[in-house]
């Protein structure tokens, strides 16, 4: 039996909005170009900001990749700048580490990046029906499977892996640091947050109080792995969390990798020392930058002709 010691998750729950967010660290300049639009589906502005490659501005005509960045509850757009993630990810490519792709990060709120359940707010269609094509026409971005990748950490490694399993054909790859997964039954959690006041009404406000049952699978990346098994094999997927995770997600992670694995779908899967912290994220955001950089060198291989 391995030592490993991990706590459910479900009485952690309580903890959710006070930890399920990485706090920033450093702050952090490069190519930024931040701003908003108006979303007719949210009936709001929402912000983004837009991470460009050293050469985005000098080389005409050129298109890029694009890896969409989902933040964690309690944080914003913003959180890779806030948080020194994207000074990393800049020396990675002045040392030329990884070839030129943008990282775009929109505004999330506390949404999951889904739509939440009995007609409330429908961020899962906002982004795939106004974010997608307002960044792919204002931008030099390539819009192609191949090129298109999503990554989050906690609720936003929820929103990643839900958003690429759920839309195969849209994503090549996937990546997602100790994302907030729940192995739970709704019943059971229903019962956790009863009554439990802020906790019950962010829940609530994502996935019904009480959960919405249909709603729930709907949007579980283990449901939806299972029900798309052939498409998302086509897919590279990569997850690591941390094994001192307070909040349980080490627990959920081992179960999804060995779900993945039992269902033959190719994975790189990482358990780390370290908590649901900064600190944790931050120390292992390069590989992850590293892995979608390989996706989209790897995808561009099989797509250019042979000569």
């Amino acid at each position: 039996m391995s030592s490993l010691v991990v706590h459910r998750h479900l009485p952690a729950l309580a903890l959710l909005i006070a930890i399920l967010t990485f706090p920033a660290l450093l702050s952090a300049e490069g190519r930024i170009d931040c701003g908003s639009l108006r979303s007719r589906i949210l009936a709001r502005n929402v912000r983004y900001c837009a991470m460009l490659p050293p050469n985005y501005q000098s080389v005409k005509g050129e298109r890029y990749p694009a890896l969409y960045f989902l933040h964690g509850l309690g944080e914003n757009e913003q959180a890779l700048l806030e948080s020194g993630g994207w000074g990393l990810i800049e020396d990675l490519f002045e040392q030329h580490q990884v070839k030129d792709f943008m990282v775009i990060a929109p505004d999330g709120a506390s949404s999951f990046f889904i739509n939440s359940a009995r007609d409330g707010e429908r961020y899962s269609d906002f982004f795939l029906s106004e974010f997608l094509p307002y960044i792919e026409t204002h931008y030099q971005v390539l819009r192609e499977r191949r090129a298109r990748a999503i990554t989050g950490l906690s609720m936003g490694g929820y929103g990643a892996l839900r958003f690429a399993f759920a839309y195969p054909a849209l994503f090549a790859s996937v990546s997602a640091q100790s994302p907030a997964l729940i192995t739970e039954s709704p019943a059971e959690i229903d019962r956790e947050i009863h009554d439990r006041g802020p906790l019950a009404t962010l829940l609530g406000a994502v996935f019904g109080n009480p959960i919405d049952r249909e709603h729930w699978r709907e949007n579980n990346p283990f449901d939806l792995a299972r029900r798309k098994p052939m498409q998302i094999k086509r897919q590279a997927i990569y997850l690591n969390c941390g094994s001192q995770d307070e909040l349980g997600f080490a627990q959920s992670a081992v179960t999804l990798d060995r779900q993945l694995t039992a269902q033959g779908i190719a994975h790189e899967f990482h358990l780390y020392p370290g908590a649901h912290n900064a600190q944790y994220f931050l120390s292992h955001l390069e590989e992850t930058i590293l892995f979608h950089a390989h996706a989209f060198q790897s995808a561009s291989a099989r797509s250019s002709p042979k000569e």
